[in-house]
């Protein structure tokens, strides 16, 4: 894992921050370079409602190396309501009460650990919305 990336790109996985285009309004998630021609300044840091709805969801229940230990688990994708589709576990849910169209709310949950060092790595997760 590359520690300093992660500390680079903190903003957009606690705080669900993306892009904005300064003259066309686009919206992008996550943080990205300027494309070719294109100047940093014409991008600026845009906090994301965090809110949104499930588009489509699927249980793990075989993972990568480095997430068996949290299996099973629940990915989604979740369409923003700034309309951007992202790619997340879900939490504090059962599969079995999931739909589609259900609406959720980002949350700051922990990912993982990088071992001996005790360094925790913490990430956005959506969950359905509280009542």
């Amino acid at each position: 894992m590359d520690l300093a990336k992660r500390w680079r790109q903190k903003p957009a996985y606690y705080r669900l921050e993306g892009q904005r285009h300064r003259t066309s309004g686009e919206v992008r998630f996550p943080p990205q370079p300027p494309r070719v021609g294109e100047s940093v300044e014409e991008w600026e840091a845009y906090p994301l409602q965090g809110t949104g709805e499930i588009y489509s969801f699927a249980g793990v229940r075989a993972a990568a190396t480095e997430y068996e230990a949290q299996t099973p688990y629940l990915v989604a994708l979740v369409r923003l309501d700034e309309g951007l589709l992202v790619s997340a576990q879900l939490t504090d849910c059962d599969e079995a009460e999931l739909q589609i169209g259900q609406r959720v709310e980002m949350v700051t949950r922990r990912m993982s650990d990088t071992g001996p060092d005790g360094l925790l790595v913490y990430a956005y997760k959506f969950r359905p919305v509280l009542r």
